[in-house]
């Protein structure tokens, strides 16, 4: 990104990125860069004014952008896992969040684009899984401190493995349309959080 961009600078390549985002959303692999710059209003010379590296600079910004939105879509629920009924809203909002999305994840097809290799692609999931494992285990932390979890209990290893079924939930409810699988991983992973230890 440009470094000295003044502020109607950014607000202006936010813009960017959040129309080539919905675009995106919408037609997947399809969109050109022709179709972003339709979707926004930007001329040739202002999308590489932005994104000097051309689509594949803007593709990893529309990644962060929706890696973002993955952790934004979960709150206020995510921020505040400290009982049993938070713990359920939460396991609800990201159920209905991947049942809206539907058989297509914005973030997959983006690095499909990109490149998974990409040290920049490869950066950005693995600070979205970070900061996702992060919240959940201070979610567990919280229980603990409030009796409600075991203190012998893992939060390391238990939020991993959350993660990790849901993952593999939004997977297979992508390849066969159906949210059993993500349903049964976060209801199996918040049964464990209720009985280790006991």
């Amino acid at each position: 990104m440009p470094e000295t961009l003044t502020a109607k600078g950014r607000a202006t390549r936010a813009r960017i990125i959040e129309g080539a985002a919905e675009l995106l959303r919408e037609q997947g692999p399809a969109a050109t860069l022709d179709d972003i710059r339709a979707r926004t209003g930007t001329s040739k010379s202002q999308l590489f004014h932005y994104f000097p590296e051309g689509k594949d600079e803007l593709l990893l910004a529309v990644a962060r952008f929706e890696a973002d939105r993955v952790l934004s879509d979960q709150q206020p629920q995510l921020s505040c896992l400290d009982s049993w009924e938070n713990w359920q809203r939460w396991r609800d909002v990201v159920v209905e969040r991947y049942e809206l999305q539907g058989d297509t994840c914005p973030l997959g097809s983006l690095f499909l684009q990109v490149g998974r290799q990409r040290p920049g692609a490869r950066a950005i999931v693995t600070e979205l899984m970070r900061q996702w494992q992060h919240q959940l285990a201070e979610g567990m932390r919280a229980l603990q401190a409030g009796g409600l979890a075991s203190p012998a209990l893992d939060v390391d290893r238990a939020s991993a493995a959350l993660i990790a079924g849901i993952q593999g939930g939004v997977s297979l409810m992508m390849s066969t349309g159906d949210s059993t699988h993500l349903r049964a991983a976060i209801d199996t992973g918040i049964d464990h959080l209720r009985t280790a230890g006991k």
